[in-house]
């Protein structure tokens, strides 16, 4: 059985002095939700486990970097049962793991940054045939934490803000691209939540399916005298469209989004509201916007 996906929260609407404030805030809650024991002294009902829902890459070092997370989120939540399903070309395959919970309750919280097909379909669908008690959320992105990681994989690669010549620099964020509009939708919004964050323009721009692709990103912000851009990778692991597009910037490139601590904390985040949530239908159906 699965429940509808939440709608999108407060990825453009909280106003935190740092999205330190926010992972704080939201680790103090989990903490707190997690200190509730029952009155009558009995055993605390054991959580949902969590099963994360990775795409899946022929790159071994995605299926590395996947599973460093999933380590990262381990340790900030001790005890909670966290799974890894693929949805394609890795092991373990999102069926297989789920039919190794039987009939147990789980959230499922796929590895993907913007609404598409897998999200509205395909995971709903697979959890629907299993025998799970299962809930989907959506989207990781937009949202503030990736937001702070995006930033700080441009300040690992060397990219600083600098007072001087603004109207020379911006950035493209490399994403994977979707033919569904509401891909671009939620691309388009965390391109605008980093551009605020870095006080320069963010282009949105796509490895393939949509447009406009990396290098002609590149070559209208050139025509327009943006001449210190950097490419933000917008993907969660190391693979083909990544090396792409960072084979393409004329200068900066930054890492995926990996293993960030931000990353755990999102994925905890969007496992928690999803857990809460009451479910209000038993069928596959679209994310509202």
């Amino acid at each position: 059985m699965t429940a509808s996906n939440p709608p999108h929260d407060e990825s453009t609407t909280v106003h935190l002095d740092s999205t330190a404030q926010l992972m704080n805030r939201i680790s103090s809650r989990l903490a707190r939700g997690l200190g509730l024991v029952p009155l009558d002294g009995g055993r605390r009902p054991e959580p949902p486990a969590l099963v994360v829902v990775a795409h899946g890459s022929r790159d071994p070092r995605a299926l590395a970097t996947v599973r460093a997370l999933l380590d990262a989120v381990r340790a900030l939540r001790p005890g909670l049962p966290v799974h890894l399903g693929h949805i394609e070309l890795n092991e373990p395959l999102l069926p297989d793991t789920l039919a190794a919970l039987g009939t147990r309750e789980a959230v499922l919280v796929p590895l993907l940054l913007s609404r598409g097909y897998h999200i509205k379909r395909d995971i709903p669908e697979i959890a629907a045939a299993s025998r799970v008690r299962a809930r989907v959320a959506g989207a990781l992105g937009p949202h503030p934490l990736l937001v702070e990681a995006l930033s700080a994989r441009l300040a690992e690669a060397g990219w600083r803000t600098r007072a001087d010549g603004p109207g020379r620099r911006a950035v493209v964020l490399a994403a994977a691209g979707s033919r569904d509009p509401e891909s671009k939708l939620d691309t388009a919004r965390t391109a605008r939540l980093l551009a605020a964050r870095l006080g320069v323009p963010v282009v949105p721009a796509y490895a393939a399916t949509a447009a406009p692709t990396v290098p002609d990103a590149l070559r209208a912000l050139a025509g327009r005298g943006r001449t210190e851009v950097a490419v933000a990778s917008y993907f969660t692991a190391p693979g083909r469209f990544a090396t792409e597009c960072a084979r393409a910037a004329p200068g900066v490139a930054a890492a995926p989004l990996g293993a960030h601590p931000a990353m755990a904390h999102l994925l905890l985040h969007r496992y928690d509201r999803t857990a809460a949530a009451r479910p209000t239908a038993t069928t596959p159906a679209p994310l509202p916007a």
